[in-house]
C-alpha cells in the first residue's frame, strides 16, 4: 500500500487515448492559451497606457486580467505537454504547486469580483460619494486584500491537503491537480479536517455571493428608476459584463464542488472543469469589451499605434538598406 512519502508523481486524467485526438487537444489548448494571452494582454496594456482608463473600474479589470492569465497558465501548459508527449505524469512537487497557485488565483478572482460588484454599486447608487469611497488608496488596499486573502487561502489548503497520508494510489481523476481529487486518495480520517475547511470556504463564498446579489438588486432598482433611456443603457453596459462573468464563474464552480457523487463521471468532470478553469480567462476579455466603448477605443488606439510603429520600422529599415546599397 502506497503512502504520501512513497508517491513521487501523480497520473493526470488524459483528454484522449488516441494519438490523433491528443494532438488535436494540444493544438486546441494552444489556440485557447494564445487567445487568452492576446485578450487579457490587450486589456492590461490598454488600461496601463491610456490615461482615460485610470479609474477604479479599469484598475480592478486590470487585476482581473492578471488573475485570468495566471489561472490559465497554471493548468493548461502541463496538460498540453502531456498530450504532446503522450504521458500523464506530474511530479509531487509540481502537483502541490499547481494546487497552490490555482487555489490562490481562483479565490483571489472571486474576492475581486465581489469588490467589483461593490465598485459598480457605489458608481450607480452613490455617485456623489464615488471619489471618497473609492479613491486610489482605497482601491489599492481592496485589490491587495483580494490577493492576500487568496494567498492565505491557498497556503492553508495546500499545506493541509499534502499533510494527509495518501494510500489510494496516484491516479488523479482530473486534467490538473485539484484538492477534492487529492482528498479521494487519502486513507486517513484526517481528511475530514480539510473537508471542514472546504465547507467553511463554501460558506464564505456564499456570503460573497449574497453580497454580490444584494449589490445588483440595489443597482437594478436604481437603474430602472433613471428616466433617461440613454442613462439606463450606459448603466447596464457597465454592469451586465460583470454580472455575466460572475454568473459563469459561480455556476460552473458551484456545479463542480456541490454536485452529488451519483451525478459524477470522469468525462462530465473533465468538461465542467474546462468550463470553470479554461473558458473564463478566454471569454472575460470579450465580455468586458463587447459593450464597453471606452475599452474598445483604447484597444483600437493601442493596436493602431503598434501597427503604425511596426510599419514605420519596416520602412526605416528598407530605406537604410537602400542607402547602404
Amino acid at each position: 500500500m502506497s503512502n504520501s512519502s512513497s508517491i513521487t508523481h501523480f497520473l493526470l486524467l488524459p483528454f484522449a487515448d488516441t494519438r490523433e485526438l491528443q494532438l488535436w487537444h494540444f493544438w486546441l489548448f494552444l489556440g485557447i492559451s494564445l487567445a487568452a494571452l492576446l485578450g487579457n494582454g490587450l486589456i492590461i496594456t490598454s488600461t496601463a497606457c491610456d490615461q482615460r482608463l485610470h479609474t477604479p473600474m479599469y484598475f480592478f479589470l486590470l487585476n482581473l486580467s492578471l488573475l485570468d492569465l495566471g489561472c490559465i497558465s497554471t493548468t493548461v501548459p502541463k496538460s498540453m505537454v502531456n498530450s504532446l508527449w503522450d504521458t500523464r505524469d506530474i511530479s509531487y512537487t509540481a502537483c502541490a504547486a499547481q494546487i497552490f497557485f490555482f487555489s490562490f488565483l481562483f479565490s483571489s478572482e472571486y474576492s475581486l469580483l465581489t469588490i467589483m460588484s461593490y465598485d459598480r454599486y457605489v458608481a450607480i447608487c452613490k455617485p456623489l460619494h464615488y471619489g471618497s469611497l473609492l479613491g486610489s488608496r482605497a482601491c489599492v488596499h481592496m485589490a491587495a486584500a483580494a490577493w492576500g486573502t487568496g494567498f492565505l487561502y491557498a497556503l492553508l489548503h495546500t499545506a493541509n491537503t499534502f499533510s494527509l497520508p495518501l494510500c489510494g494510489g496516484n491516479a488523479v481523476e482530473q486534467f490538473f491537480c485539484e484538492i477534492p481529487h487529492i482528498l479521494k486518495l487519502s486513507c486517513s480520517h484526517s481528511y475530514l479536517r480539510e473537508v471542514g475547511l472546504l465547507v467553511l470556504s463554501c460558506l464564505l463564498a456564499l456570503g460573497c455571493f449574497v453580497f454580490i446579489v444584494g449589490s445588483y438588486v440595489q443597482i437594478f432598482r436604481a437603474v430602472l428608476s433613471v428616466p433617461s433611456e440613454q442613462g439606463r443603457h450606459k448603466a447596464f453596459s457597465m454592469c451586465l459584463p460583470h454580472l455575466a462573468v460572475v454568473s459563469l464563474f459561480v455556476s460552473t464552480g458551484t456545479f463542480v464542488y456541490l454536485k452529488p457523487s451519483s451525478f459524477s463521471s470522469p468525462s462530465l468532470d473533465l468538461v465542467v472543469s474546462v468550463l470553470y478553469s479554461v473558458v473564463p480567462p478566454v471569454v472575460n476579455p470579450l465580455i468586458y469589451s463587447l459593450r464597453n466603448q471606452e475599452l474598445k477605443d483604447a484597444v483600437r488606439k493601442l493596436v493602431t499605434g503598434c501597427v503604425s510603429a511596426a510599419i514605420h520600422c519596416l520602412l526605416s529599415s528598407a530605406k537604410g538598406s537602400q542607402c547602404r546599397s
